[in-house]
């Protein structure tokens, strides 16, 4: 996927395409399925298939005290926007400038005098342009003045609900990841680089790899089955991993992320990693000494390679195919 980073100002986007805008935060099921339409309706009439978003969100510079903490970094949306078959992104840099834009000037001077658009489609509850004036009626009455077709996307739902990034963050942010996963049509996921700790944990027997995570989101506190993919090995390995303060060796501590991969002891401090979140298996909690502690570790481990018996890692959905 070709990404332009400045649409509106020095490169030359495609003309005459086949479009969706969103912040597509997550890129769930609902992203999934308007992405997926625009690429078959693109395919159908021979042209480009694009997708437009923003950075930062636009929450974050009109209303940061606002702001949620997103599921996914810019890279991570840029590549899953990709896997969705979207042959180029437009990536907005949102200024205030661009926060001046009626949606009146966004649809002449944007969608039709850069862009040339034939259809456009937005999700139901997508707003766009100063004071979030621009909606689906709003586009349907100018592309039918101004000569291109828009709709809305279809509401997705699963488990009874309407799948939506808020409803995504909620369930990451509780730890709830297998409900997430299945909102997203995949695992949660994080980035993130190896940090050489204390190697507390290899003198416990179970050495950890702690990870600097470039996520906003992560999963609520708490004992995960993981999967950690290292690409120096192009392998991705079973693990089990803490979220939290490791409350029963120290105190005050900052919150942090630490896997420890089943049958593994490879130095890989300072690469990057990405970890998969596929199941919770228990809360973070203080044990009354590192014994106690040590015996849990065995009893999470044991827990995790009996997930990995019924689950192995070649037949789990960890990314979009």
């Amino acid at each position: 996927m070709e990404v332009l980073r400045d649409p509106l100002g020095n490169d030359d986007p495609p003309r005459g395409s086949i479009l969706s805008i969103g912040n597509f935060d997550g890129v769930h099921r609902g992203h999934q399925a308007v992405l997926s339409h625009v690429v078959e309706r693109a395919r159908a009439l021979g042209v480009d298939a694009l997708a437009m978003t923003f950075d930062p969100h636009p929450i974050k510079l009109l209303r940061p005290a606002d702001s949620p903490r997103l599921v996914t970094t810019l890279e991570q949306r840029l590549d899953l926007i990709a896997r969705t078959g979207i042959g180029t992104c437009l990536l907005v840099p949102f200024t205030h400038r661009v926060a001046r834009i009626t949606a009146e000037e966004f649809v002449r001077d944007v969608l039709v005098n850069r862009l040339a658009v034939q259809e456009v489609y937005i999700g139901k509850n997508f707003r766009f342009g100063a004071d979030r004036g621009g909606d689906v009626d709003l586009l349907s009455r100018m592309g039918d003045e101004l000569g291109f077709r828009a709709a809305s996307s279809p509401i997705v739902e699963h488990r009874g609900g309407v799948v939506s990034s808020t409803r995504v963050r909620q369930a990451i942010g509780e730890g709830r990841v297998e409900e997430a996963g299945g909102l997203l049509a995949r695992a949660v996921f994080i980035d993130g680089r190896v940090l050489e700790g204390k190697r507390l944990g290899r003198t416990l027997g179970f050495p950890t790899l702690n990870i600097e995570v470039e996520n906003e989101l992560q999963p609520d506190r708490g004992v995960y089955v993981t999967a950690a993919h290292i690409p120096s090995f192009g392998r991705t390995f079973p693990a089990v991993t803490n979220v939290g303060v490791r409350p029963t060796i120290y105190q005050n501590s900052l919150t942090t992320v630490e896997s420890h991969l089943l049958d593994f002891t490879a130095d890989v401090y300072r690469e990057r990693v990405r970890l998969f979140f596929l199941q919770k298996l228990r809360e973070e909690r203080t044990f009354d000494s590192t014994t106690q502690l040590m015996s849990q570790i065995r009893l999470d481990v044991e827990a995790s390679r009996g997930y990995y018996a019924q689950h192995p890692v070649g037949d789990l959905p960890l990314v979009l195919p």
